[in-house]
């Protein structure tokens, strides 16, 4: 691949290391990058309101891809510029499913105020069922817990979905042949959890988005990744990079394989150009 036209990198377990940072060397690497005029995109699981602390760690103000691409989020201007969204019947109609193929599951939504998909302030929501934990809070006291209803009855980005005793993999093979692409389903950590966005959104359709509005074909995208969720990313993506620490699918998928995010495999594979 020659110098490439835009930057595109996937946030946990990718930009930044195990202890959830931004290392002196990559975010030496990104100013580089944005010197040259090549813009550097995040593209995350991330909902916008977790953005702002890692773009500022990097340096960027430019634009993200969050909720694994159903949302397109200007950080400089802080305004979410567009959202795909699930409706509560389509919410209420998947919660069914995996109630009963997965029971004693919990669930959360990600919602986006309707001002902010039209381009005004960004705020986002985030409301969980009275089981649900993050993965990444085992152990910390539970999310305040609100009725099944109010979590399935508004529109949302994305609904969260945890069980406390399989692990992701296995949960996707028990939902996958009963959604059939009637909405999207992908996962970013194997520790018990699905989430879901509206038919046919991933991290590639999020990204075609923002390299349009840059003019750049997806022939002149870099991308890094590490997780199934970054799998329809590297394939579209004109070079995609997997990281050493990724999943298999991710390794699979790529064009490229950089060494772990704990030891700057990205800037190893951006300091070839910049």
């Amino acid at each position: 691949m020659q110098r490439p036209s835009l930057v595109a990198s996937d946030v946990d377990g990718t930009l930044l290391t195990t202890l959830g940072r931004v290392s002196p060397r990559t975010a030496d690497t990104v100013r580089r990058v944005l010197a040259a005029d090549v813009p550097f995109v995040l593209a995350t699981g991330r909902p916008p309101r977790w953005v702002p602390e890692v773009a500022d760690a990097a340096g960027l103000t430019g634009y993200a891809v969050c909720s694994n691409g159903a949302v397109v989020y200007d950080i400089g201007a802080d305004r979410v510029l567009s959202a795909e969204l699930l409706t509560p019947v389509q919410l209420n109609d998947l919660a069914s499913v995996l109630d009963e193929v997965l029971p004693g599951c919990s669930m959360a939504s990600e919602s986006v105020a309707e001002t902010a998909r039209d381009g005004g302030p960004m705020n986002s929501d985030f409301v969980a069922d009275e089981l649900y934990n993050h993965p990444w809070d085992e152990g910390a006291q539970p999310l305040p817990g609100h009725k099944r209803a109010h979590v399935l009855g508004r529109p949302a980005v994305k609904l969260l979905v945890r069980h406390a005793h399989m692990a992701s993999a296995d949960m996707a093979a028990a939902v996958g042949p009963l959604i059939d692409g009637q909405v999207a389903m992908t996962y970013s950590t194997n520790a018990g959890l699905l989430e879901f966005a509206a038919p046919g959104v991933t991290k590639a359709t999020g990204l075609a988005t923002v390299a349009e509005r840059l003019g750049v074909p997806a022939s002149g995208v870099l991308a890094f990744g590490d997780m199934p969720n970054d799998v329809p990313m590297l394939r579209w993506a004109g070079h995609g990079v997997a990281m050493g620490n990724a999943h298999a699918d991710a390794l699979e998928a790529a064009d490229e394989v950089t060494a772990a995010n704990s030891e700057d495999g990205v800037a190893l594979v951006l300091e070839r150009w910049f």
